[in-house]
């Protein structure tokens, strides 16, 4: 491996990692050992709604300030209405951190999420992810065995080995974070990848972008890199699919993974919503393909789609490109505005729908008789390592 597995022992003295792991086997591993799931027993199965919400209150009441749930902007309506804090998933993982008194942390949310409020809360904190089939799609394009060996194939390349800065989306699982914080790269978000992107070129003159290709182009592109300066890095391709020159030459090496919900979204649409809509605002997630993003009047991260509907004035009009779940909300909670979602077929995202109210009174009931089901722990030094590529990132934006 181009990294070293006495990097990582140098995390904890005294508490070294085996020597005979390697760094594959040591980031592999806490990608799988933390999804070990506890099934939801029957007797939760095919309740009443009314009975669900009065057993949450219950257990909610009982723990009392013990408890944080936390609701990511893409959760049903059904689960949000117990959520002590809303907002996307690095916001909520502060929201964690900014709550030491709580033992307990229920991130209503994917399993990324919950890694990451691990990483960020203190060490009394438990963090509980209530379905832990509950993952990310496009997490999972960017298995830590691919990375890792597009990595040593970068490296084997003259002119572009050690010319590489990789930076992880934070829609990635806590072992690919801690690639990126061994290797000095660093994590972003929607938000902030423009500003991360600019300061990995400042280290390097190559970056390593995963894993969604599109929000990487987009980024890219608006900062004035031109498109035969990017390419895509297709992992079940020799070299991603490029030649060595071809690798040489471009800047940006964008993995081939995508959110399937903001996949969906046209140009198509976006045209349809103006013809119906004369005057009307497309906005739009940078998970778009960049054709549909260059079709819209605005582009940003979660966070900024609901400020820019929450702050327009009344009678404003807004297509919007992001998940359902959210964009209804925003509907509801702005009926002075006209919102609605530019796919005309509703398509929530599936992972984030498997926390049903089901879960979430399991888990709950569970922790007030002080047993804790579908824990989220990180490894130490993989924690250690992702939080420094999450360091790297707070400290650039």
């Amino acid at each position: 491996m181009s990294v070293p597995i006495a990097i990582v022992e140098k995390v904890t003295p005294g508490k070294a990692c085996d020597a005979d792991r390697s760094l594959t086997e040591l980031l592999y591993h806490t990608e799988m050992a933390s999804k070990v799931a506890s099934h939801l027993p029957k007797k939760y199965m095919g309740l009443a709604d009314e009975e669900y919400t009065a057993r949450i209150l219950a257990a909610k009441a009982k723990l009392g300030t013990k408890l944080v749930i936390l609701g990511h902007h893409y959760q049903r309506d059904e689960i949000i209405r117990f959520a002590d804090f809303r907002g996307d998933s690095l916001n909520l993982a502060r929201n964690a951190a900014e709550h030491p008194e709580a033992e307990y942390i229920v991130f209503c949310g994917v399993h990324f999420m919950a890694e990451s409020a691990d990483i960020l809360s203190g060490p009394h904190q438990k963090v509980i992810l209530p379905n832990m089939s509950a993952g990310c799609s496009m997490a999972d394009m960017a298995p830590t065995d691919d990375v890792l060996q597009c990595w040593d194939e970068l490296q084997a390349i003259a002119g572009v080995q050690g010319q590489v800065t990789p930076v992880t989306y934070i829609n990635s699982t806590a072992a690919l974070k801690a690639f990126c914080g061994i290797n000095e790269g660093a994590v972003c978000t929607s938000s902030n990848a423009k500003a991360i992107l600019a300061w990995a070129l400042k280290q390097r003159p190559k970056v390593l972008f995963f894993p969604d290709q599109h929000l990487g182009r987009n980024t890219a592109f608006a900062m004035g890199i031109p498109l035969d300066e990017m390419v895509v890095w297709d992992p079940v391709q020799p070299l991603g699919g490029n030649s060595e020159e071809t690798l040489r030459k471009a800047r940006i090496l964008l993995w081939k993974g995508h959110c399937s919900v903001h996949k969906r979204f046209t140009v198509e649409q976006v045209r349809e919503a103006r013809a119906k809509h004369p005057g009307i605002k497309i906005l739009v997630h940078p998970e778009c393909t960049l054709e549909v993003v260059q079709e819209a009047d605005y582009t940003g991260s979660t966070e900024y789609i609901v400020k820019t509907v929450r702050e327009s004035a009344a009678g404003s009009q807004w297509a919007i490109g992001t998940e359902i779940n959210l964009v209804n909300r925003l509907a509801k909670e702005h009926r002075d505005k006209l919102v609605f979602c530019l796919d005309p077929v509703i398509c929530p995202c599936s992972t984030m729908y498997r926390i049903h109210p089901a879960y979430l009174a399991w888990v709950l009931e569970e922790m007030a008789e002080g047993r804790v089901v579908n824990q989220v722990a990180v490894p130490e030094q993989i924690a250690h390592w992702a939080k420094v590529a999450l360091g790297r990132m707070l400290a650039t934006v």
